[in-house]
């Protein structure tokens, strides 16, 4: 895309209620303070968002939001509250009811509010990188920690090489994959209006350490994520 002057930005943080996995997930305390509180301090310290915004259905986690210094504007929909809404469901929503308020956006990024991982540093070099370039989106990866060419499944009670022809291949001899972290998403949003998803046209990546990474689905998801912040932290 063409580099402008000045880019008017949003931060979308998407806080839905009702987690069966992990009750109370968004606003549970993580390292000290409110997971969800993470997220909207790193989107505020970049200081380069016009708009930080908490998208939710939930009362708690809209005081949670506002407290620690994101707008809550608006809730969301009964459409995009239920539990087979998806993503880009909540951020076409989103982008809709500011449109309807007279704001328009340029870029927005979507971020996940249990992503303590993410920093001031890495959203500003984020929305720099797709800024600079013609992509739609960026989206922070990490490697696979073992090739995947090397899987192995199950049939008849035996184990098979999913893919036999690199049975014999050098590990650094392989090309290397990636998957999303699951933190967040930078996107320019004339283009995803367009697209509708996050996951199709001109994508961008942007690598991360595994050590900068974690699902967390369950309670030992949560502990390991923990670990792993604190370390990260150590540096700083």
């Amino acid at each position: 895309m063409e580099r402008k002057t000045e880019y008017k930005r949003i931060a979308i943080i998407t806080a839905r209620g009702g987690s069966k996995r992990i009750p109370g997930k968004n606003i549970r305390e993580f390292c000290g303070k409110p997971i969800l509180a993470y997220s909207i301090q790193a989107a505020l310290e970049s200081g380069i968002f016009h708009t930080v915004m908490v998208s939710t259905d939930d009362e708690k986690i809209a005081q949670v939001a506002v407290q620690y210094g994101a707008e809550v504007p608006f809730y969301r929909s009964a459409e995009t509250a239920g539990d087979f809404a998806t993503t880009n469901d909540v951020l076409l929503e989103v982008l809709a009811e500011y449109e309807k308020r007279g704001q328009h956006f340029d870029t927005g990024v979507c971020i996940y509010p249990t992503a303590p991982f993410v920093t001031a540093e890495k959203l500003k070099r984020a929305v720099e990188k797709l800024e600079d370039s013609d992509a739609d989106t960026l989206i922070p990866v990490v490697a696979f920690s073992y090739p995947p060419q090397r899987a192995m499944i199950v049939e008849n009670d035996r184990l098979v090489f999913e893919y036999p022809e690199y049975l014999d291949s050098r590990s650094q001899d392989l090309v290397p994959h990636y998957h999303d972290v699951g933190q967040f998403y930078v996107f320019c949003t004339k283009a995803y209006q367009i697209n509708r998803k996050l996951m199709v046209g001109n994508i961008l990546p942007m690598v991360v350490s595994e050590l900068e990474v974690q699902d967390i689905d369950n309670q030992t998801d949560w502990e390991i994520a923990e670990i792993k912040y604190r370390l990260m932290r150590q540096g700083d």
